[in-house]
This record gives structure tokens, sequence and C-alpha cells, in this order.
């Protein structure tokens, strides 16, 4: 791999800006003066201790680097090291994504160009603290078993159903107990291994449910407000606290919707204003959980709530999508809710905006009776 290519009193510069385009085994590294000329471009392995290595002899200076899945830990090596780290929000860099002549070293070159002129203009995101992605990893982990699950019995289904023989409805959790002797005696030595895999997957979950019951009951206490809305459960309140983090990350709750993809594109010009799909930025899981609440709130055994019937009334509008709309809306909604009943520790009230309606209904004075003489001339 290469190494530097200049001197390193020329590289201590404070003044230098460093963009780094990840990669798997080495990263391609640009540095730029403060005139914008290049100082050197290189590679560095990507492990802790090449970068270690190449940059705790460096001054304290600016770094960019994309978002990816090594940037978490690159962003905490470097930060360690004092240097003043940007992590670029990838879809925001279509010059560096949709560039016909695209190589990793002129990613990083780019990178340092853009953070030499204006941080904003990459968008920085801000990563969630190394105990919270370990937690989010625990999650995330319960979401893959129940996926490998849910696979593996549509398999068994699939394999007795083109024996003839059929598997009616039974619950994930306790199928491969259920299907067992449903299984014909000439394809068990076939299906022996899913079943016992199912087996051992099904106790996996089991344990990561009790280890993401005791993280929301001992660490993230605040899961229980979250709570309270219908349809919200455990696991859905607990990727939220971990997704967001801070609730003062989001300063205003009905950003919250962008944050997670649920607001539609926008692109316009002069009159022309279309309705667009939405951004699906952010976290796919969590857009997923608040997607599938909002569905379970509009089914048919919803509670009674000012979202629901928000919910129901907009699906009532009629049109050929109206519903699907009406869901991504609701879980829009839910989204705000959820910050704003975190962010405020208040109680939950349902039907809090019937209520007021009612009230107000009631305190307006009834309409005076019309005379006999108003009635003749009306």
């Amino acid at each position: 791999m290469t190494e530097t290519t200049t001197t390193t009193a020329t590289l201590t510069k404070a003044t230098s800006t460093i963009g780094i385009d990840l990669g798997d085994r080495k990263s391609h590294i640009c540095v730029l003066d403060e005139a914008g000329q290049i100082l050197e471009e290189g590679t560095v392995a990507t492990t802790a201790a090449g970068l270690r290595k190449r940059f705790e002899r460096c001054e304290p200076t600016r770094i960019a680097i994309e978002a990816g899945g090594q940037s978490g830990w690159v962003n905490d090596l470097l930060t360690e090291l004092c240097h003043d780290v940007i992590v670029a929000n990838p879809r925001k860099l279509r010059m560096i994504f949709q560039n016909e002549s695209k190589c990793d070293r002129l990613d990083a070159e780019q990178l340092a160009r853009v953070a030499r002129l204006d941080i904003k203009l990459l968008y920085p995101i801000q990563h969630r603290e190394r105990s919270a992605r370990v937690d989010l990893a625990k999650v995330r982990s319960r979401d893959t078993l129940v996926s490998t699950r849910t696979a593996l019995i549509n398999s068994v289904r699939g394999v007795l159903k083109s024996f003839g023989a059929r598997v009616g409805p039974k619950g994930a959790a306790y199928f491969h107990g259920w299907v067992e002797d449903q299984i014909p005696e000439e394809l068990r030595d076939a299906l022996r291994p899913i079943l016992a895999t199912l087996t051992t997957v099904g106790e996996q979950i089991a344990l990561l449910d009790k280890e993401i019951e005791r993280l929301a009951t001992e660490v993230y206490p605040e899961t229980e407000i979250l709570r309270q809305v219908d349809r919200v459960g455990l696991h859905t309140a607990v990727r939220f606290v971990l997704t967001v983090e801070d609730p003062a990350r989001i300063k205003d709750s009905r950003d919250v919707g962008a944050y997670f993809g649920l607001c539609p594109r926008r692109q316009q010009s002069g009159a022309r204003d279309p309705e667009l799909r939405i951004t699906k930025a952010g976290d796919r899981d969590m857009r997923r959980h608040l997607v599938q609440c909002a569905q379970q709130m509009l089914g048919p055994f919803g509670k009674d709530s000012d979202l629901r019937r928000w919910g129901l009334a907009l699906a009532e509008r009629g049109g050929k999508s109206t519903k699907k709309k009406a869901i991504i809306a609701v879980a829009r909604k839910l989204a705000v809710l959820l910050h704003t009943l975190w962010k405020t520790g208040q109680v939950y009230e349902p039907l809090r905006m019937a209520e007021r309606k009612a009230k107000r209904t009631a305190k307006a004075p009834a309409p005076a009776a019309a005379t006999p003489t108003e009635a003749v001339s009306a």
C-alpha cells in the first residue's frame, strides 16, 4: 500500500483539509492545503492500526468521510485523535456518485474540496454513541433471526404443499413443534435439519427478547412513555429511542417524519409542483416499524384515538391508493407523536382533540327559537 508522499512537516499544518474515501481493505486519502493545492494523495490500510499510525502524527485538522458501514468506528478513532471529523451524507453528493469518471482517488479529492469550501454542502450526519450502536445491533440481530425463521417456515410449507400435505395457520413461535406430526414419513429426513434449525432460531429469538426487555427497563426507561400509544410495542419503542438517541437532536417534532423518510419528495419548478412518493431516507427498519404500527392502528382491532379517526377519515376520501397514503400519513404523524411524548414526558391522551371539540360544542350557545313573525317572513 502507498504511504505518504510528502514530508511530515508539510502534513502537520492545521489549515489542511483531508478527504478519505473508505474502502474494505484500503482507503484513498487526499490532502489539500489552505489554497486548495494537493499536498498528498495515497492510500492507507482500513484498519485501526493503519489509520492510527497515519493520523496520530498530524495536528488537529478537518477530515471528511462518507457515511457507510465503516464510518462509525473510523469517526470514533479520528475524533479520539482530536481531528475535526465530518461524516458526509452520501445521498447528497451527486457530484461523487454520479461522476462519469468516478474512482476512489477522485472521490477522496472531491470530499476534501467540498469540506474545504463549506461543510454544509456535505449535509453532515452525526453517528450514534458506541453503546447505542451496540444495543441497536441486538435489535437488528433479532430482526434478522425473525426473517430467517419466516424463510424457513415458508420453505417447509412449500415442500409439504408440493407433496399434497397442506399446513394450516400456526404462530411462528410454535410452528416447528406443531408441524413435526404433520410431516409424511418420506419427508422427515429432508425436513429434519430445517426443523432443528427452527428450534435453535426460536431459542435465540427468545433470548434476544429478554435482553431487549431488559434494555427497555434498565437502560431506556423512556420507552415506557412511547408505549402509551396504541399498537406501539416494546420493539418499536426501543428501536425509536435507539435510532433518534437524543430527542434534542431534532428541534421541531414535525421534522421527524422527514428524518425517517416519510415525507414526499419535491421537484417544484415554476408552476409545476407534482405529487411524488416519499423520500425513504433514514433508517429503513424504523420506517417499516412505524408503517406496521399505522396499519394495525387503522385495522379492525385498533383502539379509538384522534390519530385513528384522522387516518380513517383520510382513507375514506376515495381514490386508487388513498388507503396506502393514509397509512403513510398516519405513520408520519405517529413518529411526530412519539417524539413529542418523549421530549415533553406528557401523559398520552388518545382522544384529546375529540374531547376538546366536544367541550367547545357544549359551550356554544344554542340558536334562539324563531318568533312566529320571523317564521312567516322566512
